[in-house]
């Protein structure tokens, strides 16, 4: 069998679908990191005397960990294939949360965040899967890709109630240890089902379609197209990430405590996977490039009206 047609009998395949739903639910469980830190803010507050500014510096550190970590993972995924990040994102985002539990001050916390659950940890979970997933599609790569990317929003909408309840029934630190053995025990056997390398790998590059240059931008090569679209991706996170991180501690400050402030979170959350989903959707019908403005163009009318009611 040829390069060519193993790949057409692979790409959109069944397998391809049950890999995508393997990879959603991996991105479900490993995006923890990034939301967990959000629900145990105002405990972190009381437990390390420290104020909201201070307490925020976790979050941060995850963020700047989980985009290094998409780099540096990267290029592990181009060279192996990604089952040995995922093994190796299980054992970090253990080891991280168990470390986080017996911090004693908050720089040992944030240092656990950034090094261990997000650097090699819950950033496997984000852009190394979903570049896994776009070699398994070419027809319907637009929607495989968001729905994959959705997988973060889906863990936001699913972890921060569970956390608090937990954090709430058995305290943070315990609340740690439990969903760093849970990460262990369910990503290590999940990723033995995405053993199979993507068949693109062994493919001649012309008749690949994401080998194709960029169409329909004269004059942009591909990195410098990567430099505005991490730009464009930066100017949408400054806007998008200060509710997602303030808001539970906000609703305990307004006295609607902390499971409430969850459950919006959650809300808002849910609302982002419609939103990923159907741009994914819409990718696939009028292109990247056309999806990209109407989500860039929405998102400038949603600041205006913001601000125009809060003003």
């Amino acid at each position: 069998m040829t390069a060519k047609s193993t790949l057409t009998g692979e790409v959109d395949s069944p397998y391809a679908w049950f890999r995508l739903g393997v990879s959603v639910l991996l991105c479900t469980i490993g995006g923890v990191a990034m939301w967990s830190v959000v629900v145990v803010l105002p405990s972190l507050q009381a437990e390390f005397g420290v104020a909201r500014g201070s307490a925020s510096l976790p979050y941060t550190l995850t963020m700047l960990g989980t985009a290094a970590g998409n780099i540096v993972v990267g290029r592990l995924l181009d060279r192996f294939g990604i089952v040995l990040p995922l093994r190796i994102a299980a054992v970090m985002l253990c080891l991280g949360y168990l470390a986080a539990s017996a911090a004693q001050t908050l720089a040992e916390f944030a240092l656990a965040q950034g090094l261990l659950m997000a650097l090699f940890g819950s950033s496997v979970t984000f852009g190394p899967l979903m570049a896994d997933v776009s070699m398994w599609f070419v027809r319907r790569r637009g929607a495989a890709v968001s729905i994959c990317a959705a997988g973060s929003y889906l863990s936001g909408a699913i972890w921060p109630p569970v956390v608090q309840h937990m954090i709430a029934a058995f305290g943070w630190r315990h609340t740690h240890v439990m969903i760093g053995v849970f990460c262990l025990v369910t990503i290590l056997p999940l990723s033995w089902f995405l053993r199979r390398r993507p068949v693109a790998s062994t493919a001649p590059c012309r008749p690949a379609p994401w080998c194709a240059p960029v169409a329909g931008i004269p004059g942009i090569s591909p990195t410098a197209l990567t430099v505005l679209l991490s730009v464009a991706g930066l100017s949408c996170c400054v806007a998008m990430s200060m509710p997602q991180v303030h808001i539970v501690a906000y609703c305990s400050d307004l006295g609607y405590g902390p499971a409430h402030g969850a459950e919006m979170l959650s809300v808002m959350l849910i609302f982002g996977i419609i939103s990923r989903v159907g741009s994914g959707f819409v990718a696939d019908r009028i292109g990247g490039l056309r999806t990209l403005i109407v989500g860039s163009v929405a998102q400038g009318l949603r600041c205006c009206c913001t601000w125009a009611s809060t003003g």
